[in-house]
């Protein structure tokens, strides 16, 4: 029980820091102050957790991360469903934060839509934002693969490497996507953008679920192959 409700927290955490850091500064790719902001306010997110959480449940806050860590046999798959409702969760309290707080003090939401993830960087195009989706979660899993391996021998430093590349894949992706690589981070907020008039994210959320789950797989089942002996 202690696992999930630091995956819950984990996760909320992320929501209302790295969307909040979003919805405040926007993400305006041509004058990239929010752009950057908002791409190391998520990699951040994980460095703290990391050294926060990390020894509970491993810090995944993140079922794409949790499907890796599965496949590669970290988990099991009752462990595996209760990680991903405790990150969901975590994500829709973060999401009721964000309301409380933008609503309640009148701060704009530069967004538009509690940071959700769509497609507009990539015009609309569901195959393009799949395309790029995997893409980023396979180099974001295979490097928390690769960190948390016990043949890797990164040590105390693992939380950091693994924070760093999510602000890597961010700074490709959020004119893209907005990055979601976590199917849980993108719940959310697409949520309550529906529930305040905006219904393109939660049209869209499918590609934020299918194409992060696509990409952990896809990553877990090369670095199995690569790890291996035989």
């Amino acid at each position: 029980m202690k696992k999930y409700v630091a995956e819950c927290i984990g996760t909320m955490v992320l929501v209302v820091l790295g969307c909040g850091t979003a919805m405040l500064v926007g993400c305006d790719a041509v004058n990239g102050g929010g752009y950057i902001l908002t791409a190391f306010a998520f990699g951040l997110v994980i460095v703290g957790m990391a050294y926060c959480i990390g020894n509970i449940s491993g810090c995944h806050i993140n079922p794409a991360v949790s499907l890796g860590v599965l496949m590669s046999g970290g988990m099991t798959g009752k462990e595996f469903g209760g990680y991903v409702v405790s990150q969901c969760v975590g994500s829709i309290i973060g999401s009721c934060i964000l309301a409380a707080i933008f609503g309640l003090g009148g701060v704009t939401d530069q967004t538009g839509g509690f940071g959700a993830n769509g497609l507009a960087g990539v015009n609309g195009n569901p195959v393009a934002g799949l395309l790029v989706e995997i893409f980023l979660t396979f180099v974001f899993v295979l490097t928390i693969l690769g960190v948390t391996s016990k043949k890797a021998g990164h040590g105390s430093f693992g939380g950091l490497i693994i924070g760093f590349t999510l602000v890597l894949v961010h700074i490709l992706g959020i004119g893209l996507t907005g990055t979601s690589v976590n199917p849980a981070r993108s719940l959310g907020p697409a949520i309550f953008a529906a529930v305040y008039g905006n219904t393109a994210p939660i049209a869209q959320l499918w590609v934020f679920i299918v194409g992060p789950l696509a990409g952990a797989a896809l990553a877990a089942v090369c670095y199995k192959w690569m790890e291996s002996e035989k």
